[in-house]
C-alpha cells in the first residue's frame, strides 16, 4: 500500500511540474517529465497531448487524447481536445480532411453535451458552426442558436458571436454595432477592444484602429496578445511597418503562455516585416 500510495504521489507530482513548463510554453521539457512518469494516467495522457499540439504534431496529439476518451468517457475537456487535434488534422490535409472535420465536429458536440458550462467547448463548437459547410455539419442556424445560449451567462461573448455571423451575412453595420456593444460590456478587457480595433483596420478605418490600439494597451499594459495582435493588423496592411518590428521583438522576449501565439508565428510575421 505504502508503495503504491508513494507512485500516486509521484505521478502527481510529475504532472504538476509538467504542467508548469507547459504554462511556459517549454514543450519539449514537459514532454521528458511526463515521459518518465512512473504511474501515467487520465492526467498525464492529456497534458502530454497538449504538449504534442502546441507543438503541431496533431497525430500524436490525437493518439494521447483517445487515450483519455477511452479511460474517461465523460470528460469534457477530453472530447474537446481531441476535437482540437481532428479539427487542425482536418486542416492539414487533403485526401482524409472530410473524415477529419467530421470527427472533429462530432468531439466538440460531445464535448458541450458533457459540460453545457465548459466555455472554450462553446466556443469551439460555435467556430465550427460558423465556418464549416452544412454538409459537415456547420450552418449559422446552429451557430445563432448554440450563441443564444450564452446571451445571459456571457453577454459580452453572445455580443461578439453575433458580430461574427453579422459579417459572415455581410452585415457589416450590424457587425460593428455587435462588437462595440461587447466592449461596452468589458471596457476592461483588452481582448473585446482589439476585436473592434482589427475589425475596423479590416475595413480600411486605419486612425480608428491605432486608437483602439493604444487604449488596448493601456487597459492590459504589456499583454502579449496585445502587442502581437496589432503587430499583425499592421503588417497585414502593409503599414507602420518599423513599429511592427518592434512589437515582434519585444512579443518575443516576453513571457508567452499557451494561449498566447507561437513565437514561431511570430518569427513567421517578424519576416514578412523584413526584419
Amino acid at each position: 500500500m505504502l508503495a503504491l500510495a508513494g507512485i500516486a504521489v509521484a505521478s502527481k507530482d510529475a504532472v504538476n511540474r509538467a504542467q508548469e513548463l507547459y504554462q511556459h510554453t517549454e514543450y519539449q521539457n514537459s514532454l521528458k517529465i511526463l515521459a518518465h512518469d512512473p504511474a501515467p494516467d487520465v492526467a498525464t495522457y492529456l497534458l502530454t497531448g497538449k504538449n504534442y499540439f502546441m507543438m503541431a504534431d496533431y497525430k500524436k496529439a490525437t493518439e494521447f487524447f483517445e487515450k483519455c476518451v477511452a479511460l474517461t468517457p465523460n470528460s469534457s475537456d477530453a472530447h474537446l481536445w481531441l476535437g482540437r487535434a481532428w479539427g487542425r488534422r482536418a486542416e492539414n490535409s487533403t485526401l482524409l480532411a472530410i473524415g477529419y472535420a467530421k470527427k472533429a465536429h462530432q468531439a466538440f458536440e460531445k464535448a458541450v453535451a458533457l459540460d453545457p458550462h465548459n466555455t472554450e467547448a462553446r466556443n469551439d463548437l460555435f467556430d465550427y458552426y460558423l465556418n464549416a459547410p452544412g454538409f459537415l455539419g456547420g450552418g449559422l442556424e446552429k451557430a445563432e442558436a448554440l450563441s443564444r445560449g450564452i446571451a445571459a451567462e456571457r453577454p459580452a461573448e453572445h455580443e461578439f458571436e453575433e458580430a461574427e455571423i453579422a459579417e459572415k451575412r455581410n452585415d457589416l453595420t450590424s457587425a460593428e454595432a455587435h462588437l462595440r456593444r461587447a466592449m461596452e460590456l468589458a471596457p476592461h478587457e483588452a481582448g473585446r477592444i482589439m476585436d473592434v480595433a482589427r475589425f475596423l483596420a479590416k475595413h480600411g478605418r486605419f486612425r480608428e484602429s491605432d486608437e483602439l490600439f493604444e487604449r488596448a494597451h493601456k487597459a492590459q499594459p504589456n499583454k502579449p496578445s496585445v502587442i502581437f495582435a496589432e503587430a499583425k493588423v499592421a503588417i497585414d496592411n502593409h503599414r507602420n511597418l518599423d513599429r511592427a518590428r518592434t512589437l515582434l521583438r519585444t512579443y518575443l522576449q516576453s513571457q508567452l503562455t499557451p494561449d498566447d501565439p507561437s513565437r514561431e508565428e511570430a518569427e513567421k510575421l517578424l519576416k514578412r516585416a523584413g526584419g
